[in-house]
């Protein structure tokens, strides 16, 4: 008997932790209220058991909230499953912002991945963005606190917070080092796509994550851009950290043939559900997309279904890898449980959890693209060493300065400092500071727009296909 499958069901790596409900929770808020009869099961005698001699045995008085809680979080932990969680109220009230509405933060969705918490990718124009923050970088501390052996919930708890006060992270990047940041928090922007004409007729759009309205947004950016003249389209789909899988389908759709598979659901049965394009595409004109490290989860289903199902080359560097689905459940306490029910195939079904996708033309960015911001609240001078003074050195070198990368601020990058002030029409104080940080820090984006080899990679690509 085929499976109901509603497209409710959220695939994406959130800001909050995953979370899951195991079997005897039925939609009560407590596992121990009178009448319960998934407890009655024998299974449960231990358990039983174990709440009876708390309340009766232990030295002080309990709180049977925290008992469920810590009951729902223990078997949870047992699963071993980084994308099921409980989350309590407040995380749970988190949880539903970062889908729907605007929220307070950072604006950076995090995993937990084999016990450290590691950043999925920064959301477009968030403060996690504007500092520097890059996939695969890992959360030491927040605040000074080590997030050692903390779930994701936990660590999200302690990054969240009310727009327009600080949060110190320490992170560490390979092959950089530590990176101490202070990030002012803001209220994350809603607005998931972003579209422009460019030259030679491309329409460019980037694809930020899968929220409610993704799929409406991508129809009125496609619906303008063709009133523009467009002949092809770039998605760009770097950086997306997923969404609501519901939505990756819906604007899939706008690509693929009707009838041609978007993706495919496997349950622990064996049983698989076949999601497959209902309308005429709306999208017939060369189109090419761009990936890296940072799209993952509903950027994945995309990225493999217009590959797989249309012939769309995808360009840039591999993807994620996070090939399973969730379901999450509110309970009147306003806490919400998340649970990995199935995987997530590809339309061929090739299941990517763990691997990712391999883009057709694999193209990196330039090195510097990978150097952390600079804090321009915090001053680095002559007689200074360490990791940040050398990515200071990497980052004057990227912009043509001559430049001795050794780690230590002495009188040739002193000169160097000032030399980039002279140019910039600062004061020439051969110190690294406040607008002269800033500065340094809009010239490397700037060259990095300039430079980015992955969109040159997909001009090429597009304009090859639309001369066809």
């Amino acid at each position: 008997m085929k499976r109901q499958f509603k497209l409710f069901f959220i695939i994406l790596i959130t800001a909050v932790a995953a979370s899951a409900l195991t079997l005897f929770i039925t939609g009560n808020t407590t596992i121990l209220g009178q009448g319960s009869a998934a407890l009655s099961n024998s299974k449960f005698e231990k358990f039983n058991k174990a709440y009876e001699q708390i309340k009766s045995d232990y030295y002080q008085k309990t709180d049977d909230s925290k008992l469920v809680d810590g009951a729902i979080k223990g078997m949870i932990s047992s699963l071993d499953d980084p994308y099921s969680s409980y989350m309590d109220p407040q995380e749970g009230k988190s949880f539903g912002e970062t889908i729907s509405a605007s929220f307070e933060g950072i604006g950076a969705q995090v995993e937990e991945k084999d016990g450290s918490i590691l950043i999925v990718s920064p959301i477009k124009g968030s403060p996690a963005e504007k500092a520097g923050i890059k996939p695969n970088d890992q959360i030491l501390k927040v605040d000074g606190k080590s997030v050692k052996g903390l779930n994701v919930s936990e660590a999200v708890a302690l990054i969240r917070g009310k727009k327009g006060t600080n949060v110190k992270l320490v992170l560490h990047r390979a092959g950089v080092g530590d990176l101490n940041l202070s990030i002012k928090r803001d209220t994350i922007p809603v607005e998931t796509v972003y579209s422009e004409m460019k030259k030679g007729g491309i329409g460019e759009i980037q694809i930020t994550s899968f929220s409610e309205s993704t799929a409406k947004e991508l129809n009125s950016a496609i619906d303008s851009l063709e009133k523009q003249g467009a002949k092809g389209y770039i998605l760009d789909l770097r950086g997306n950290p997923g969404g609501l899988m519901d939505e990756a389908i819906k604007m899939s759709n706008m690509f693929i043939d009707k009838g041609k598979n978007i993706m495919q659901v496997e349950y622990k049965d064996g049983t698989k559900e076949v999601m497959k394009a209902t309308k005429e595409r709306k999208v017939t004109k060369p189109t090419v997309v761009l990936v890296n490290d940072g799209t993952a989860s509903a950027a994945e289903i995309m990225s493999a279904a217009l590959h797989e199902s249309s012939g769309i080359p995808l360009i840039g560097e591999k993807t994620f890898g996070k090939g399973t689905v969730q379901t999450a459940k509110d309970y009147s306490d306003g806490s919400t449980v998340k649970l990995t029910i199935a995987k997530w195939l590809t339309a061929d079904g090739e299941w990517i959890h763990k691997k990712g996708i391999e883009p057709q033309y694999q193209v990196k960015l330039p090195d510097y693209a990978n150097l952390p911001y600079l804090d321009a609240e915090k001053t680095y001078q002559y007689g200074d060493s360490g990791t940040t003074v050398t990515n200071a050195q990497k980052m004057l070198e990227a912009l043509g300065y001559s430049v001795n990368v050794n780690g230590t601020y002495d009188k040739a990058f002193e000169q160097a400092v000032k030399q980039f002030q002279a140019k910039e029409k600062l004061k020439e104080t051969g110190i690294l500071t406040g607008d002269t940080t800033a500065k340094l820090m809009t010239d490397l984006q700037k060259q990095l727009a300039d430079n980015d080899t992955q969109m040159k990679k997909a001009v090429e690509t597009l304009n090859k296909a639309m001369k066809k």
